[in-house]
């Protein structure tokens, strides 16, 4: 007989055994393809029996956390559970919380120091903090945007896209790009491969006329380029002997911020949302 310190404990076993298979069913239905999984497969990633299986993914439709589709049979992540994700997750747009990365950086490397988010084939200013020297900028001001490629921040976004959407973009926007002169479709594909290869873009092309400018992609979970942190200043600051310090700190900065992005944030589809005008 056990006694009912014994049955409690004995209890809470069960119940953490049952929220991890739970979970485990959760986990696989996020790798399912798209139109869902059956029970078979199912239960054979997660390695319980088809009975158990079927009865954790009755409580979780019960909860509205999976859907059964009615002519396939298949399992899902339901809507729902999207929206409790979604709401889970809202914790400010990407704007609010690269912001105190941006002051961090501009207060202590004393340059201006910018945000740029994809936008499509651009990449759009979301939010700067400004440095002592007077610099100019291919975005200009909050909310410029310029073609994905053209500037070391836009560039740095572009390398790390997926392979196949890359190639898009760079079909897409070589036309563009041409009215920078500098900007063929060799030159481009080299500076992607630089960037790749470094880790960062930082090469001054000479564009703007003693300018010189160094970002980092930020990576979400997926390790997809949304955004990226770009310092520009003029261009005996970005010395070799300075160069590699600002490039650690703005990558320790983006590799904090990466894991922290919502997924759901609206900003990652619709950046230039932030600012529309309020009817």
């Amino acid at each position: 007989m056990m006694n009912s310190t014994e049955r409690n404990e004995k209890s809470n076993e069960v119940g953490v055994g049952a929220v991890s298979r739970l979970f485990a069913v959760l986990r696989s239905l996020g790798d399912s393809p798209e139109g869902g999984e059956r029970v078979t497969q199912l239960a054979e990633r997660i390695g319980l029996s088809q009975p158990t299986t079927h009865r954790l993914l009755r409580s979780l439709m019960e909860e509205g956390m999976v859907e059964q589709d009615a002519r396939s049979k298949r399992y899902r992540l339901s809507l729902e559970f999207f929206a409790l994700a979604a709401r889970a997750g809202r914790s400010g747009n990407l704007r609010e919380l690269v912001r105190p990365a941006l002051l961090r950086l501009s207060a202590s490397l004393g340059d201006s120091l910018f945000l740029l988010a994809r936008s499509g084939f651009d990449a759009i200013c979301l939010d700067r903090s400004e440095g002592p020297f007077p610099i100019r900028t291919f975005t200009g001001d909050i909310g410029g945007r310029v073609a994905l490629g053209v500037g070391q921040g836009s560039l740095a976004i572009l390398a790390y896209l997926p392979e196949d959407e890359r190639e898009t973009v760079i079909r897409y926007n070589l036309p563009r790009l041409r009215d920078f002169h500098l900007y063929d479709e060799v030159f481009l594909r080299s500076e992607v491969e630089n960037v790749r290869k470094l880790g960062y873009a930082g090469r001054n092309t000479g564009v703007l006329q003693g300018m010189a400018g160094l970002a980092v992609p930020i990576l979400d979970r997926e390790g997809r380029a949304v955004a990226a942190l770009s310092v520009a200043t003029i261009t005996d600051r970005l010395g070799p002997d300075r160069l590699p310090t600002v490039v650690e700190l703005l990558k320790r900065e983006a590799a904090a911020i990466g894991p922290r992005i919502n997924p759901f944030d609206p900003l990652l589809r619709r950046p230039s949302q932030i600012f529309a005008t309020p009817e």
